[in-house]
């Protein structure tokens, strides 16, 4: 099947995965629905708050994270270089970033992901955001991994900046504190 990227993401009931100022603290955070998410993702728990979420697992998906500037920029504000220096990282920006040996900056992040598919790897590569990140890289996208909270937004970041992709659903659980996690995929084109 060969290494896929995966955007995995959350976002609200009507699409969108901030408000239009960026921020998604409205997103419930409930302990419980953290505690599944991160038991089948261990590896997307920042470094950290893994010890006080007691996130102990081995990277189950994932070896990698691509992300934007945007999305980046919480580390950065808390004095974090990485927030997950236990995967390898790619940040999509024309800024300079601190220096840190897991994060490797990217002005290309299409060529930059289309040579990180290449790679022989067990493991996947994670989009994870933004909005419009994903829209540069919609044709890369090969899964969505939606973590849908019970909360409309009414505007915002959108969760493809306004690109389009077919889909077929995979699968789809209710966990803890209303949360569906709904995995789509790539739909096959039809001859």
């Amino acid at each position: 099947m060969g290494r896929r990227l995966a955007y995995y993401v959350a976002v609200s009931a009507d699409g969108f995965i901030a408000d239009p100022s960026g921020d998604f603290s409205m997103f419930p955070q409930d302990p419980q629905t953290l505690a599944a998410l991160f038991a089948d993702y261990p590896e997307t728990c920042p470094a950290h708050v893994r010890d006080a979420l007691g996130v102990t697992g081995a990277a189950r998906r994932f070896d990698t994270v691509v992300m934007g500037a945007r999305t980046h920029e919480p580390a950065l504000d808390a004095g974090l270089t990485s927030a997950y220096p236990h995967l390898r990282q790619y940040v999509a920006t024309t800024r300079s970033l601190p220096e840190d040996p897991t994060v490797t900056a990217t002005t290309d992040p299409l060529a930059t992901v289309r040579a990180l598919k290449a790679e022989d790897s067990d493991l996947d590569v994670w989009l994870c955001g933004g909005g419009h990140l994903a829209a540069q890289l919609v044709d890369e996208i090969d899964e969505l991994h939606l973590k849908v909270n019970p909360v409309l937004l009414g505007a915002g970041i959108p969760l493809l900046g306004g690109a389009a992709l077919p889909l077929t659903l995979v699968g789809s659980r209710e966990l803890p504190g209303g949360v569906v996690l709904s995995r789509y995929a790539r739909a096959q084109a039809m001859s």
